[in-house]
């Protein structure tokens, strides 16, 4: 990830924070469509989860400058999924609901440029959590 990248994704973010209820309604949505399989790993009250989601984003979002800080806690997170039955091969369409959530909700701001910060963050993200989790082999 450049500088670069990090910009467009922290200011796109600040966009999608004024409707994070329902950027976490849409990315579930999207995501029990394309990955059904996952549903089950979700029996809780789907409200409270899509406000964590957003909040974790956030902390995670705003301290990409500095990965050396947050990778310890993605990676703990990651393997605290591994618990409620989380396999390496979920985390492509969790990518691909966030990327498409990020789509519809930020419009015609979600040009090409910000799509590819988006995916470089999250191949990185993914990418430390699975290795975490699963192995590097995995990643």
């Amino acid at each position: 990830m450049t500088p670069s990248q990090i910009d467009l994704v922290q200011s796109s973010f600040v966009k999608v924070a004024p409707i994070a209820e329902t950027a976490a309604s849409l990315f579930y949505e999207r995501l029990f469509e394309i990955a059904p399989e996952v549903k089950p790993l979700f029996n809780r009250d789907m409200k409270e989860q899509g406000r964590k989601l957003m909040a974790t984003l956030g902390l995670v979002i705003n301290g990409l400058k500095n990965l050396d800080a947050i990778l310890p806690a993605a990676k703990s997170l990651a393997a605290k999924h591994v618990s409620y039955g989380v396999r390496a091969e979920h985390y492509q369409p969790v990518g691909d609901a966030l990327i498409w959530t990020l789509e519809k909700g930020l419009g015609s701001a979600f040009t090409s440029e910000v799509r590819d910060a988006w995916l470089a963050a999250y191949a990185t993200l993914s990418g430390a959590m699975i290795a975490e989790a699963y192995g590097k082999a995995a990643a």
